[in-house]
C-alpha cells in the first residue's frame, strides 16, 4: 500500500507535510511556538508527534517517546529577547555617608520568557570584587518574570567614587546588556574654620560685622554653606572656588547675639561652628574718683580711686 498523508502536532497544532518528489519525503515549513520551550518541561522542549496513514486507513504514530526516533521528535524554542538590569539605589552619583550601603536592582525577563538564569549572577564591585547569588551579603527574591536583588558589600567602601557591575543571562542564554551604577561614599565631615570673628566669644560697640571663613571637603565638594544669627537662617552663601566666604550681618544692640554657622557636604556630613558677639554701645559710667593723699608730698606716693560701672 502506497502512503496516503503524513502530518505533524507541534504545541497542539497539526500541519500536514508534502511530499517531495525528488526525495520521496514528506516536508513542512512551519513557524515555530512563539513562546520558547524552556518552560514546557523539565527537558525544556516541545514534543513532536508524527503521524503516517495510508490508503488503507493504517495509522502509525511516533513521538518524543520513541525508543529509536524519540530524540529527533524534541523541538527546541529559543526565545531571542535580553533580560534587563534595573538599578534602584542608590541615585546614579549620589553621596553615601554610609560606607556599607545596600545596592539593589531588578532582574527581569520577558513576560512567558525562559527566565532570569540567577546562576549566572556576576557583580563587580569597583572592577576587582566579583559577587555571585550565592555570596555573602547578597540576598535574592523571586518575583514574577524575574528577581529583586539586595546587597551588602563585603567589606567597607572607601571614601571615594564605587562603581558596581551587573551581567545576567536567561536561561536560553541572551545576556543582558551590562549595567553599572556610580555612586560616591563620604564618611568625613566638611573642614570648616572661622577666622572672622577669631574669638568664641567678642565683644564690640557696632552692629556691623562681617562673618569670614573657609570650608572644604576632599570628597563631596562643592560644600553649602549656612548662616544663622539668633537663629534665624540669613540666606544664600556664596562659596568661592578655593572654599572661602564672607556673610555681612547687621547683630542686635546691647545683647549676645548668637551667630551660628553650618558647612554640609553632599553626603549630608556637617561641620558647625558657633560664635557669640556682644555688642555693647553704652559707655561705662564714671560715679567717682578719689586721690588720697591729696596734696602729696614730692616724691611721695597715692592712691586713686575710680568707681566706675557699665551695664
Amino acid at each position: 500500500m502506497a502512503v496516503n498523508t503524513v502530518r505533524v502536532q507541534i504545541n497542539g497544532v497539526w500541519t500536514a507535510l508534502t511530499k517531495n518528489t525528488t526525495t520521496g519525503k514528506y516536508e513542512g515549513t512551519i513557524a515555530a511556538p512563539s513562546t520558547t520551550s524552556y518552560n514546557v518541561n523539565s527537558s525544556h522542549y516541545y514534543p513532536v508527534t508524527v503521524e503516517a496513514t495510508d490508503r488503507a486507513g493504517n495509522v502509525i504514530t511516533a513521538n518524543d517517546t520513541h525508543v529509536t526516533l524519540g530524540s529527533s521528535l524534541k523541538l527546541n524554542v529559543k526565545e531571542v529577547t535580553k533580560p534587563t538590569i534595573v538599578f534602584t539605589a542608590p541615585a546614579s552619583g549620589a553621596y553615601l555617608s554610609n560606607n556599607k550601603p545596600t545596592v539593589t536592582f531588578q532582574l527581569r525577563d520577558e513576560a512567558n520568557g525562559s527566565g532570569i538564569k540567577i546562576s549566572s549572577l556576576t557583580v563587580g564591585i569597583d572592577g576587582s570584587i566579583n559577587l555571585t547569588n550565592t555570596s555573602s551579603g547578597v540576598s535574592v527574591t523571586q518575583v514574577s518574570n524575574g528577581y529583586d536583588i539586595s546587597i551588602i558589600p563585603p567589606t567597607l567602601l572607601s571614601d571615594g567614587s564605587h562603581t558596581f557591575t551587573v551581567n545576567i543571562t536567561d536561561n536560553d542564554g541572551n545576556a543582558a546588556t551590562s549595567t553599572a551604577r556610580q555612586f560616591y561614599v563620604d564618611t568625613i565631615p566638611p573642614t570648616l574654620s572661622i577666622t572672622t570673628p577669631a574669638e568664641d566669644t567678642t565683644y564690640r560697640n557696632t552692629t556691623e560685622i562681617a562673618i569670614v571663613g573657609k570650608t572644604n571637603d576632599s570628597t563631596s565638594s562643592p560644600v553649602t554653606v549656612t548662616v544663622k544669627l539668633n537663629s534665624v537662617d540669613q540666606g544664600i552663601i556664596t562659596v568661592d572656588a578655593s572654599g572661602n566666604f564672607t556673610k555681612s550681618l547687621t547683630l542686635k544692640a546691647n545683647v549676645t547675639n548668637i551667630v551660628e554657622v553650618f558647612a554640609t557636604d553632599l553626603a549630608g556630613q556637617v561641620t558647625s561652628i558657633s560664635r557669640y558677639i556682644v555688642v555693647d554701645t553704652i559707655a561705662p559710667v564714671i560715679s567717682s574718683i578719689t586721690i588720697a593723699p591729696n596734696p602729696v608730698n614730692v616724691g611721695q606716693s597715692y592712691i586713686i580711686t575710680v568707681d566706675v560701672s557699665d551695664t
